[in-house]
């Protein structure tokens, strides 16, 4: 399967009057043509940020390295910011998480979903609005063409969400990038977005990022993941391998605040992870998770914790077995 982004060893800093605040730190990951892969944890752990520095659109002051940083065999950490310019949203696209704010205000639909392709493509301007018209009528909006003359102000927050999708389709991506894109809509949108995202995917053959903090969305939608905590991938795998079988005390713990059909009682109490997040600002050891976790020891404030690979794709972050992290999960 032909590889579109692979990140190896990602870090991203930010500096702050407190001091440094490590956002990303030490993540991988790749994403193969028409394949989801889902960045998944509670909000503040660095999910939107890495794919910030992905789409090179990182706050000022903000810094990022990486041991590789590949899109389509280019070099992301090698290239301008002309020739930057030139693949982000081209080749690849990036829907944010709300579209009232991504979209300006100023302009009609149609304005800026021909914009996006006149910037990168040598197309008429009725091209442009005929294939405005056709990506609208694929991601469900009726009267297309009425549709372009109206502002985001006009339109539901579903179909604004609509509007963003066709946007980031209108240059044929390779790869997609969708921040949290049903996190302001009910329901039922929900899961309507969330099966055009999937349709669409298939049709055009491209790569998913989804990044989201609902593990409801995830288990239908990615292939595979990676769970993050305080800027670190501490766990990766396919969804059915995770879901199934967590390792890491951090995902154990998720898996334990969601209820499982068929498995979880009517009135029965849902888990819950005790203390908070610390914020990963100046000099970092040990593992970030200690304070929370019912396994930690000394070791794990001293002792500094790598991904360890248990088999192709899937890894965990942790000083202890696989078995161990069950064994005292279970005692907790």
């Amino acid at each position: 399967m032909k590889s579109v982004l692979e990140v190896k060893s990602l870090y991203v800093d930010l500096p702050l009057p407190a001091g440094m605040l490590h956002a990303v730190r030490n993540v991988s990951f790749h994403v193969n043509q028409g394949e989801t892969v889902s960045l998944v944890g509670e909000s503040g752990c660095g999910k939107s940020m890495t794919a910030l520095a992905v789409m090179n659109l990182l706050p000022r002051k903000g810094v990022r390295r990486a041991e590789v940083l590949s899109f389509e065999g280019r070099d992301l950490m090698k290239i301008d910011d002309s020739k930057m310019a030139d693949i982000r949203g081209n080749k690849m696209a990036m829907i944010f998480q709300e579209p009232m704010t991504s979209l300006d205000p100023c302009y009609t639909i149609g304005n800026q979903l021909e914009e996006a392709i006149l910037q990168h493509r040598k197309v008429s301007t009725a091209e442009a609005r005929d294939r405005a018209v056709f990506l609208l009528e694929k991601v469900g909006i009726t009267a297309a063409e009425s549709r372009l003359k109206q502002y985001p102000h006009q339109l539901s927050g579903g179909l604004r969400q609509r509007v963003m999708i066709a946007m980031g389709l209108m240059c044929g991506p390779s790869l997609i990038i969708a921040d949290e894109p049903t996190t302001a809509l009910d329901v039922t949108i929900q899961a309507q977005i969330l099966s055009l995202l999937a349709s669409l995917q298939q049709e055009f053959e491209m790569g998913l990022i989804l990044i989201t903090h609902d593990l409801g969305v995830v288990s239908r939608t990615a292939d595979r993941l990676a769970v993050m905590y305080c800027g670190e991938v501490v766990e990766t795998g396919t969804t059915e391998e995770v879901f199934d079988n967590p390792i890491h005390p951090y995902t154990r713990g998720l898996m334990d605040c969601i209820p499982v059909p068929g498995k979880t009682k009517p009135g029965e109490k849902l888990g819950s992870i005790p203390g908070m997040v610390p914020t990963p600002i100046g000099e970092l050891t040990g593992c970030s998770f200690r304070n929370r976790c019912p396994s930690a020891s000394p070791d794990c404030a001293r002792t500094e914790t790598r991904l360890i690979e248990i088999s192709p794709g899937r890894a965990y972050r942790c000083l202890l077995s696989p078995e161990a992290c069950a064994v005292e999960w279970n005692r907790a």
